[in-house]
């Protein structure tokens, strides 16, 4: 008779990483730890897979400036990382006041992460973020009349990013953290019902959930069908392989000013930089 248990979140970021993200063996992965329940979860289970995967790891957590306490919750990453034998580290970056608060905060936080694994030459970092986080984006994305390629959001991996827990549930997560008794802070801002994602995760998507009890799964498989869109006839009419288009976007977040890419058909592709004012910013995962 099949069990009526979902996979452990072990079970589910291993499937993650070995079939959807394919990580090769000996890959180095920076994991982004903030001291809330997510990220410590993904600590706790990315540690119990690193040998048999045969990833290195080294934990870092950024702390923006907004809060007093995150330091101390850093310390408890600190705590958790070193009882697991994965090196930590963090750093402190500043975020002004002002308009799209949490989206600069995320563009400026992705930048310092990348810059330590580029410091650590680490291949991947990692972000702690789940299906229930993945079905709010969508939601806002739609609230905001994002066409296709703006639903295709928080895939597994997108190049140098790994999501291990994208596809468990926040429940799965909160189990686990109950499960092994590891200690996590809570951030206020997460049910401040100014943001958006706030109002989404407490109010919306719950109401919509009693009329739709698979709702979560269904907006997932969205991002998934709007990524497979994306991938089959967005790429292809301008001459890229999936590959090449992964190292274009590398190239424009590295800010290349001036570069020059051969397309298909005789077609040049000039690349130029573009500054952005802090209150257009994107909202990133």
């Amino acid at each position: 008779m099949p069990s009526s248990h979902s996979p452990s979140l072990l079970v589910v970021a291993e499937r993650t990483l070995r079939e959807k993200c394919k990580v090769p063996p000996g890959s180095r992965v920076l994991l982004a730890v903030s001291g809330g329940g997510d990220s410590m979860a993904m600590l706790h289970v990315m540690a119990s897979l690193s040998n048999r995967l045969g990833l290195e790891l080294h934990a870092h957590g950024v702390d923006h400036g907004l809060r007093l306490e995150a330091q101390a919750e850093l310390e408890g990453a600190r705590r958790l990382a070193q009882s697991l034998g994965v090196p930590f580290s963090s750093s402190r970056i500043a975020v002004l006041p002002g308009g799209n608060l949490q989206a600069r905060a995320r563009n400026q936080r992705f930048v310092a992460l990348r810059q330590v694994a580029q410091t650590l030459s680490m291949s991947f970092v990692a972000t702690a973020h789940h299906a229930d986080d993945r079905a709010e984006t969508v939601l806002i994305r739609l609230m905001r009349g994002s066409g296709p390629v703006g639903l295709a959001v928080l895939p597994p991996q997108a190049q140098d990013l790994l999501r291990p827990l994208i596809c468990a549930r926040r429940d799965d997560i909160r189990l686990h953290l109950e499960r092994h008794r590891i200690q996590f802070a809570e951030d206020p801002s997460n049910k401040d019902p100014r943001y958006l994602r706030s109002r989404i995760r407490h109010h919306i998507l719950p109401a919509i959930s009693r009329e739709s009890p698979g709702i979560v799964g269904h907006l997932n498989s969205l991002a998934d069908r709007m990524l497979e869109l994306d991938e089959a006839n967005i790429v292809a009419p301008l001459g890229f392989t999936r590959s090449q288009a992964e190292a274009l976007q590398r190239i424009i977040q590295r800010g290349c000013d001036g570069a020059e890419i051969a397309l298909a058909g005789g077609w040049v592709l000039k690349l130029e930089r573009k500054r952005i004012r802090p209150d257009s910013a994107a909202e990133l995962p």
